[in-house]
C-alpha cells in the first residue's frame, strides 16, 4: 500500500461521510442534533481500513506528542475525549499516566483495542454528555482533541461543563483545536473554533493558564492549544 492509495480512499470516504452527514444539509442538522448517527456510521462504513476514518492519524498528533516531549505524567490519571483509535491515549500512557479513554462509537473502542491488545490504557464506550458518573473530578489530566470542533456551535456551552466535570482539584483540561477567526465563515463540520470559543471553556472552577496561537506549517493547518488548570491540592 502507498500512501498515495491511503490518500485516495479518505478522500473517497469523505466524500461519502459528506454524503449522509445532515448536518452539511440546509437545514439538515435536527435529525442527528448530537452527531450520533454519524460517528457511528464513520466506523461502520470504515470496515477494517483506517483511511475510513477522517481524523485517524495513526499516530499521536503531532500537536500533543510535541506537548508530551519531555513531559511525565508519571502516577496521572488521564481521560482521553473521542479516543478514536487510541494513539493519543497511547502516548498519554507513554508518558506514565493511568489512562482511560472513551469514544462514543463502540466500534471505534474494539478497534483500538485490536491494535494495542497489550494496552495498559482502559478503554471504554461512552457519552461526553451523559458520562458514567464515577468520573466526575477523577481525572489529573483531561485530553481533549477535535471532538470539539465536530460538534455543532449550540452543543459547545453543554460540552465546557461536561469536560470540566472530569477535572480534579489542581489537575488540568487540554484542548487542541482548528482554529479560525471570529467571523470567519467555515464550511463545516469541522467547525474550527474561535478563541472567545475556546476561552468559553473556563467554567466550573476552570481557569486559562496558556492559550498558544499555532500558525499553519508543513501539514498541519492553524491551531489552539489550551491548557486549563482548576485549582486546588492533586
Amino acid at each position: 500500500m502507498t500512501q498515495d492509495d491511503f490518500g485516495d480512499r479518505r478522500a473517497r470516504a469523505r466524500a461519502r461521510l459528506d454524503a449522509i452527514d445532515p448536518h452539511k444539509r440546509p437545514g439538515g442538522a435536527e435529525a442527528d442534533p448530537f452527531r450520533r448517527d454519524w460517528f457511528e456510521a464513520v466506523y461502520e462504513l470504515a470496515g477494517d481500513d483506517p483511511a475510513g476514518v477522517p481524523w485517524a492519524g495513526l499516530a499521536p498528533h503531532p500537536l500533543l506528542a510535541q506537548w508530551l516531549a519531555g513531559r511525565s505524567l508519571a502516577g496521572l490519571r488521564a481521560l482521553d475525549v473521542g479516543c478514536g483509535l487510541g494513539d493519543n491515549a497511547e502516548a498519554l500512557a507513554a508518558a506514565g499516566a493511568h489512562v482511560t479513554a472513551f469514544d462514543l462509537a463502540p466500534r471505534a473502542i474494539a478497534w483500538a483495542q485490536r491494535r494495542f491488545p497489550q494496552s495498559a490504557v482502559t478503554w471504554r464506550a461512552a457519552d461526553l454528555f451523559q458520562p458514567p458518573p464515577e468520573w466526575r473530578g477523577a481525572f489529573d489530566l483531561v485530553h481533549e482533541l477535535y471532538t470539539l470542533q465536530a460538534l455543532p456551535d449550540a452543543l459547545l456551552p453543554d460540552a465546557a461543563p461536561a469536560l470540566a466535570s472530569f477535572v480534579a482539584p489542581g489537575g488540568a483540561l487540554l484542548v487542541i483545536s482548528r482554529a479560525r477567526d471570529a467571523g470567519e465563515s467555515v464550511a463545516g463540520p469541522p467547525w474550527p473554533l474561535t478563541r472567545a470559543q475556546i476561552e468559553a471553556l473556563a467554567v466550573d472552577g476552570l481557569r486559562l493558564e496558556t492559550l498558544e496561537d499555532i500558525p499553519a506549517n508543513e501539514g498541519l493547518v492553524r491551531h489552539w492549544r489550551a491548557l486549563f488548570r482548576r485549582e486546588g491540592d492533586k
